[in-house]
Order: C-alpha cells, then structure tokens, then sequence
C-alpha cells in the first residue's frame, strides 16, 4: 500500500505520542519535503520537531515530481506538495487533516483519511484506547467538534458489542 501524508496528522500523531501507528498500519509513508520542512519549522511543537529531525526509517521523503500544480496554489505548500506527490505515485492513500486540502484530494480521486481515521482504525487495530487518545487529542489545538467525538465512542463501543 501507497500512503502519502501531510504535516498536519503527524503533528498531532507526535502529540499524542501515537505516531507509531502510522507505521504500525501502513508500514511506509511518504511525505513531500514541504512537509518535513513544516515539521522541523521553528514554530512547529518542540517534540514535533525533535522527531521530525531524526525521522524513522518507516518515513520516506520524496520530490515532488514537476513544478507547483497551479490549480493547487491557495492551498498551503505542504497540502499542495502532499496531494501532488499522492497523485503522482498513485498513492491507495493520503492522510491529511484540512478540509479544502481533502476536497482537492477527493476531486483528484485521491482517498483520503485524517488524524480522527488513522485514530478509529488503531484503535479497532487494538493499538490504542480511542477514548483515552481522543481525551489527549481534545488538549491540543486540534479543532473537533463535540458531537464528531461522541460518533466516533459510540461507534468504538458498538464495534466492540458486536466482536
């Protein structure tokens, strides 16, 4: 499986010291530098930019194969750059956070997932307590609505009912 990711995601997978999860689902992710650049970006959270530093071995930075797709320019450079790479190499998926971003994606009939997919599927992995992380997650600045939050447990608990 092809998986591209934005900044955003990781940022927060960092965060919550859940980042090995992408691993753990995808194996590989590949990220554009614009994203790494993001991560490392003085403004960036002390322990995102300490991981993004020493990357691991998991996480492949690769170029973006042509120039800034101009139908793409009002998206920040590390979206733009995401969504060119996830086309580019044809990508089963990518995993990025901002609205206009996941439209420009889906209108390039790119499958996208973000921060709360990545979380649902790890937890149905059996690789976190869902409502533990999302606890954590709501501590960030990461904008969630309350009644997204309530979906996503009782979905958890009715996934759980059933198995």
């Amino acid at each position: 499986m092809i998986v591209v990711a934005d900044t955003s995601p990781i940022n927060y997978l960092i965060l919550l010291g859940r980042i090995e999860v992408l691993h753990q689902i995808y194996g590989e992710v590949l990220i554009p530098h614009a994203v790494l650049d993001e991560l490392l970006d003085g403004a960036a959270p002390a322990a995102v930019q300490d991981w993004a530093s020493r990357p691991p071995l998991w996480l492949r930075v690769s170029d973006i194969p042509s120039d800034p797709d101009p139908e793409l320019t009002w998206l920040d450079r590390g979206e733009r750059e995401a969504i060119q790479l996830a086309d580019f190499v044809k990508a089963n998926r990518l995993i990025i956070d901002d609205m206009d971003g996941r439209r420009a994606a889906q209108n390039r009939n790119l499958s996208v997932i973000g921060t709360l997919g990545i979380l649902a599927e790890a937890s149905r992995r059996g690789l976190l307590d869902l409502a533990q992380t999302l606890a954590a997650l709501q501590a960030t600045n990461f904008h969630i609505a309350p009644s997204l939050i309530r979906r996503l447990l009782d979905h958890e608990e009715e996934r759980r009912r059933r198995t």
